[in-house]
């Protein structure tokens, strides 16, 4: 498929149609979150319009091209798309996009990547072009994969995603010996950390931190509750209280709890009850644990691609031995706890240096009086 030809106003376009598609992310799945742009008039120096602009809706549906072609009332012969994903050509809940597109009397369409879904994958990009439609392909092919890593990874390894948030202290503490961790950070790096939140599928806990900290992991942000999480809890042996926020308001933000417990138990059955969504992996060969690499081929059959994991110290422990861990994010604060407190991750059993987990920094930032330090793999 054609690479070249690719302009400055390609570029522009296209990563303003990416700027778009961010706005789905977290809420988009099981789909990716795809921006589109609708130009008129684009050979026409200093005369290019837009006239539609669309990026994927909550739950998936209606996709970005859709939205688009909407606002632009169909209005679009002659017209040029940038799209930051390979439309979808394969019939699901509605009318394929390609079909749309082709109707629609558009002539070019300028997209950055390919769809990693098999019924797709380059599929889309053939019946544009046997349609008699010019295709411009990998404009921004980088910035496009990596704004939907998790769905490519749900898509190629079978597992969404995983970012790790943490709180900590300048000596990479997370909370005092006797557990005391309100407040690390100041209410910068909290208000930033519940956008994260709004911008994942699910945030992940284990139950611990349910028992001490009766988290409600919703995203408190004015008027964004309703982009709030799915919420995830690792429990071994349902010790997660019916009292706790996550069970009370479970039929009005969704709580998952993954267990040992099998599924018969009047335990499991008291929590479904009270609207809890509970996984069973009774039948897992590791009894004493949630198998995590299981946990996350379960999320992804699910059609989750973004999990935010905030703790506690065991679990993120956990998902760093498990290898599980693409980003990082720390919010440090200015205080220092000392050798007493808790840590970040506990015993990893690395014994040499070379074995040691390693990241790359890819961002360092002011948060009021904290810095958030970005890492990935």
């Amino acid at each position: 498929m054609r690479s070249q030809n690719k302009t400055d106003h390609d570029k522009r376009y296209m990563l303003a149609a990416l700027e778009l598609a961010k706005r789905g992310l977290g809420n988009a799945w099981p789909n990716p979150s795809v921006g589109c742009i609708l130009v008129k008039n684009f050979t026409k120096k200093n005369k290019s319009e837009i006239i539609g602009r669309g990026w994927t809706q909550p739950g998936g549906r209606p996709h970005a091209e859709i939205v688009a072609l909407k606002q632009a009332n169909y209005k679009t012969l002659n017209t040029i798309a940038f799209v930051t994903l390979e439309p979808c050509c394969h019939i699901g809940k509605t009318s394929p996009c390609i079909k749309e597109i082709i109707r629609s009397g558009i002539s070019k369409v300028v997209v950055a990547c390919r769809d990693p879904d098999p019924r797709v994958s380059g599929r889309g990009l053939l019946q544009l072009k046997n349609a008699g439609i010019e295709v411009v392909y990998g404009v921004c092919k980088k910035e496009a994969e990596k704004l939907n890593e998790g769905f490519f990874k749900k898509i190629k390894i079978g597992r969404p995603m995983v970012t790790v948030k943490v709180a900590t202290t300048i000596d990479g503490c997370i909370a005092t010996r006797s557990g005391d961790s309100k407040w690390i950070t100041g209410d910068l790096s909290r208000q930033q950390g519940h956008l994260l939140r709004a911008k994942h599928d699910a945030v992940l806990v284990g139950v611990g931190t349910v028992i001490k900290d009766d988290p409600s992991l919703t995203c408190r942000l004015p008027g964004m509750k309703k982009f709030s999480p799915i919420r995830i809890v690792i429990d071994t042996t349902l010790r997660t209280p019916l009292s706790s926020q996550l069970v009370r308001t479970s039929r009005s933000y969704p709580t998952w709890i993954f267990t040992n417990k099998i599924e018969t138990s009047s335990r499991v059955k008291i929590f479904r009850k009270n609207g809890v969504h509970v996984i069973s992996l009774a039948n897992q060969k590791t009894k004493n644990k949630v198998p995590l690499k299981t946990v996350m081929k379960k999320l992804a059959q699910e059609g989750i691609t973004r999990v935010l994991v905030e703790g506690g110290s065991k679990v993120i422990t956990s998902f760093m031995r498990e290898q599980l861990v693409d980003h990082l994010v720390l919010f440090r604060s200015t205080k220092i706890i000392g050798s007493n407190g808790l840590t970040v991750a506990g015993n990893l059993k690395i014994e040499r240096l070379l074995n040691a987990i390693s990241f790359n920094r890819t961002s360092i930032r002011e948060s009021g009086e904290d810095v958030v330090e970005s890492y990935e793999r």
